[in-house]
């Protein structure tokens, strides 16, 4: 049987105890789950910081821990399902169960209700908390620290225009695995503002391709298309913004960046991805 690797928490020595019966390893573990605890934290392929890094786990996500190794946890993602090996530092007790997410793309986490004081920390878009009071415009973490209540909300309200929340991460420095506005990847750009709008997306860009939506017919002159629309290549995708413009986080300007779709298409067609492999419509 054939399995993602990506998605699936198996090796040759241990394994996931629902995947008893399904593949081989010297051992299964149901696992401990745990959550983030850092603002954000790489998701390296092998336990090292050298490693290649496929995404990234935000603060307050959920993870169920199979193994820990000198300061490395090997861990499955569960918002989407990702498997890979985190830093145990980046990881403490599960606590006090979320009661807001973050809703700007970052914010300001302060030692007390006042913006004039130096700040501990930030949190970035989509990230879970847990709010234990109100002071004036600030909502106290049960984590410790501040944060401005306006940049939260509740965990059942969701962004009603994803494009509209792609545009405020214009400009954005272009990071593979990335999912912060300190730097964020095509896909992950896809799948962070897809999160905050309620649709649950997977993380690759093949995965999203296969997953989301209902195919558009993708015409010789690029017509037909609405705001919304996934356009992928192999290897990468964007959104459209209306029926010709197009934005999407590349290499190409190692950006988050807006141009016409055909412009694109031309240059990505010749000198990287090849042509157009889907158009979805969700």
């Amino acid at each position: 049987m054939s399995f993602d690797r990506r998605i699936t928490p198996v090796r040759t020595d241990l394994a996931d105890e629902r995947l008893r019966g399904q593949v081989e390893a010297e051992r299964f573990t149901t696992g401990t789950v745990k959550r983030v605890v850092a603002t954000f934290s790489a998701l390296h392929r092998h336990p090292s910081r050298e490693a290649p890094v496929d995404t990234q786990a935000i603060f307050g996500e959920s993870v169920t821990i199979y193994d820990e190794h000198e300061g490395w946890a090997w861990v499955q993602l569960h918002e989407d399902g990702y498997v890979g090996y985190l830093p145990s530092e980046a990881l403490g007790e599960a606590g006090a169960e979320p009661t807001h997410k973050v809703r700007a793309i970052r914010t300001f986490v302060y030692p007390g209700p006042n913006l004039k004081l130096p700040f501990q920390s930030y949190l970035t878009l989509n990230s879970k908390v847990s709010v234990t009071e109100a002071e004036g415009d600030y909502a106290r973490l049960a984590n410790g620290g501040w944060v401005f209540a306006a940049h939260l909300s509740g965990l059942d309200a969701f962004e009603t225009d994803y494009v509209a929340l792609a545009e405020r991460f214009l400009h954005t420095p272009y990071l593979w695995g990335g999912k912060t506005s300190l730097g964020i990847d095509c896909s992950g750009l896809a799948q962070t503002v897809l999160t905050a709008a309620g649709i649950k997306a997977p993380r690759d860009s093949d995965m999203q391709e296969r997953e989301l939506g209902e195919p558009v017919e993708v015409k010789p002159d690029l017509s037909g298309l609405k705001r919304g629309d996934l356009v992928f290549w192999k290897g990468h995708v964007g959104l459209m913004m209306d029926e010709t413009n197009f934005i999407h986080a590349t290499g190409h300007s190692m950006t988050v960046m807006i141009e016409p779709l055909a412009v694109a298409e031309e240059r990505i067609r010749l000198g990287s991805y090849g042509p157009i492999s889907a158009i979805k419509r969700l």
